[in-house]
């Protein structure tokens, strides 16, 4: 699936059972791979200075490779 970055910014996040996840407000990329890691729900600047940056990233960050589809949405897998 081909995507411009741009184009993930502000998309709703949905599982694919209908649960609202949130909405995309960042990106994790991986330079090695040249590839989206993870579509963050907060921004960068939030969880590099909060004290629990661990936490944050884990209750708010979706991995990219649970997307299913995008469109006006973003569906992912439920875990």
């Amino acid at each position: 699936m081909e995507i411009l970055l741009s184009e993930l910014y502000g998309k709703q996040i949905i599982t694919n059972e209908g649960k609202k996840v949130g909405i995309v407000e960042d990106l994790i990329l991986d330079f090695d791979s040249g590839s989206v890691a993870n579509l963050l729900l907060v921004k960068v600047e939030n969880l590099v200075r909060s004290n629990n940056t661990a936490g944050i990233l884990a209750k708010s960050s979706v991995k990219y490779g649970r997307i299913k589809s995008v469109s006006e949405t973003i569906i992912i897998s439920a875990k």
